[in-house]
């Protein structure tokens, strides 16, 4: 192909990301086909009952278009097969009618346009989580159906869920962990097609749920902090004394108890040495959250100072 020995021309409805190997795919320039358009669709329609030979001939009544379209999910090639179907169908007839009815009677059920390990994959996926992340039920119920009626594994998407639940919604309504974690646990245990019912009660939660993302935001921060210190040492007085010489080295030297005070809080540095009041947790605004907020600003002022 660098040579020129060789001109590579080639076809796929797949997205060649997945589906063609890296050195290949850099020398190739690649042409990305869109769907066709409702209006395209009619034209070509039009044009296949006027200029066909075959069709020309039939005496074929176009009523209603919107199941062809539907059916063709804006592939010209699924457009007109589906139209020769329909026509063959009712082959003997007078008059051939094409009708939304006749067209779903013909076709039985549409075949979901969902392939598990390619493109589409990906984009339902990616439009499920954020319609939840979004706060739009509708959304992601939709989305969700549209993978399982493409045979989408169910514990595929109750493990979406859970990490929605934990990333997107935390500590606003720590109830929507729990919540995911069982919907797990029964998808796991009925699978489908009864699977799809709390499998629709935790997206539908989820997303009318209030959301934050401070823990996410959290652990990473603390995990960039960790990498880029690990030599920081615990203090003595956070250290187990299990033996005497321990003991007489100050291990567990200073500590108190949050127990043996008012509150259950004593002011004490946990924070190793050269981390002192380093802050990982930022409380968000929303109902759970305030009260956290409220909690941390009467415990440690000088890290949460009221605003």
């Amino acid at each position: 192909m660098e040579r020129g020995d060789i001109v590579l021309i080639g076809a796929t409805t797949e997205n060649p990301s997945f589906e063609v190997i890296s050195p290949l795919l850099s020398r190739c320039q690649v042409f990305v086909l869109k769907s066709l358009s409702k209006e395209d669709l009619l034209t070509l329609l039009d044009r296949a009952l006027k200029n066909d030979q075959v069709l020309r001939e039939r005496n074929i009544l176009l009523k209603e278009s919107d199941a062809l379209l539907r059916h063709s999910g804006g592939d010209g090639r699924k457009l007109l097969n589906i139209l020769e179907m329909v026509v063959d169908a009712q082959a003997g007839e007078g008059q051939i009618v094409i009708d939304n009815k006749n067209v779903s009677e013909c076709l039985q059920q549409s075949t979901a346009i969902y392939d598990k390990n390619g493109e589409m994959h990906y984009d339902i996926i990616s439009a499920f989580i954020k319609s939840v992340r979004g706060s739009d039920p509708n959304a992601a119920v939709y989305y969700m159906a549209r993978m399982l009626d493409g045979g989408e594994d169910p514990l595929f998407i109750a493990r979406r869920l859970c990490i929605l639940a934990a990333e997107d919604i935390g500590l606003a309504n720590p109830n929507a962990l729990l919540l995911a974690n069982a919907c797990f646990q029964i998808v796991n245990s009925i699978g489908m097609p009864e699977a799809r019912i709390p499998l629709s009660e935790t997206a539908i939660y989820l997303a009318s749920s209030p959301k934050s993302n401070a823990a996410y935001l959290a652990i990473d921060s603390a995990l960039q902090a960790a990498q880029q210190d690990q030599t920081a040492a615990v203090p003595l007085y956070l250290r187990n004394a299990p033996t005497k010489l321990m003991e007489e080295l100050g291990y567990a030297d200073g500590y108190r108890y949050a127990h043996d005070f008012p509150g259950h809080f004593t002011d004490l540095e946990f924070m190793p040495k050269g981390f002192e009041g380093t802050v990982f947790y930022e409380p968000q605004e929303n109902p759970a959250e305030d009260r956290l907020k409220i909690y941390l600003q009467t415990c440690w002022p000088k890290y949460y100072p009221k605003k």
